[in-house]
């Protein structure tokens, strides 16, 4: 696997696609996240554990170094590992 980039790096990377807002997000083993939307794009890149993304029913596995964009509004389902998973996330 290629080596990750810092968090600064995904910041400036994110903010230079006009993104607004960059923040960590930490999940607990084994969350569920039912069928719901956000009022904001997301563009994630998974740094720690594992996660189950499913949209359009559609289901990708992501470990780190995967990465996932999700348009506002798009109804998606998320679900953790055993370990739970950490992604970095930006928002507009």
């Amino acid at each position: 696997m290629d080596t990750l980039p810092s968090y600064a790096e995904f910041e400036s990377e994110s903010r230079e696609l006009g993104y607004s807002e960059v923040l960590e997000r930490k999940w607990q083993p084994g969350q569920v996240l039912d069928l719901h939307s956000h009022p904001f794009d997301a563009h994630a890149l998974v740094v720690a554990g594992e996660m189950w993304l499913t949209v359009n029913g559609r289901t990708q596995h992501l470990l780190p170094g995967g990465r996932f964009e999700v348009a506002r509004g798009t109804p998606h389902a998320e679900r953790y590992g055993d370990a739970g998973a950490i992604y970095w996330v930006a928002r507009r």
